[in-house]
């Protein structure tokens, strides 16, 4: 029985790794970059989340998508203002510095919006959990959510960028810039689309991981983003199904 518990809760967290290691690889895989403050998105999102759900009393449906458009718009705005000037840099050291200075940036303004001080989140999901084994095994509703969210997003990414133009766009970009750029694809525009997307999914994984984990703090994305992309690495930096596995899978170990 303790088995199985612990097998739901390693799903769980590894499916936030997995949605966050998701961001990870696209940006790397398309863009060749490491965004090191992919983690401190997620920790803005929760924020934005927090001030809507917890703060306004906002449906906390509609306060995960403000906090998804306002974390894709910042993925944008990073990619355009820190990275894109970087792209022909002579040496990787100039994006990982800029990275890491990016990063330092959104943690210390929240420090000085929110304060040093840790706030109370409250689960999105307000749901009964699930009794097996005549009440031995309690499966909480948050888990079911998390985990069914990461598969969804699976399934939607992986067919994106299989099935549609942007997606093939993506590909394109990933595998030869130069050649994206004969046949007429936009490479800027596709290289924001990839961050945007990437965002938007740490603001999703900032709202589950602090609905499981319920302290919120300028400092909350820093271990899930290095978790993540350990994950991310595990699975073959660059790949889709290998991030998801390797964040299912760090999270069961």
């Amino acid at each position: 029985m303790t088995l199985l518990s612990n097998l739901v809760n390693g799903l769980q967290l590894g499916s936030v790794y997995a949605i966050i290691a998701l961001g990870y690889t696209m940006v790397y895989g398309i863009a060749k970059m490491l965004n090191f403050a992919h983690g401190d998105i997620i920790m803005v999102g929760a924020y934005v989340v927090f001030l809507l759900f917890v703060g306004q009393g906002f449906n906390p449906l509609l306060a995960l998508v403000i906090s998804i458009a306002a974390c894709t718009v910042m993925g944008i705005l990073i990619e355009k203002i820190a990275y894109k000037p970087l792209r022909k840099a002579a040496s990787p050291l100039a994006v990982l510095i800029t990275a890491i200075g990016v990063s330092y940036f959104l943690q210390n303004s929240a420090l000085l919006i929110f304060g040093s001080n840790s706030k109370t989140f409250s689960s999105i999901v307000n749901l009964p959990s699930i009794k097996l084994a005549g009440g031995k095994i309690t499966i909480t509703a948050i888990s079911l959510v998390t985990i069914i969210t990461c598969i969804v997003i699976m399934i939607v990414l992986t067919t994106f960028i299989n099935k549609t133009k942007p997606g093939q766009a993506m590909l394109a970009v990933a595998e030869d810039k130069g050649a994206a750029t004969l046949m007429g694809i936009n490479v800027n525009k596709t290289i924001s689309l990839t961050f945007a997307i990437g965002s938007g999914l740490a603001a999703v994984a900032g709202a589950l991981y602090c609905s499981t984990y319920p302290i919120l703090s300028p400092y909350t994305g820093a271990m899930p983003g290095i978790k993540a992309f350990v994950a991310a690495v595990f699975g073959g930096i660059g790949s889709i199904p290998g991030a998801f596995i390797g964040g299912l899978l760090l999270g069961i170990i």
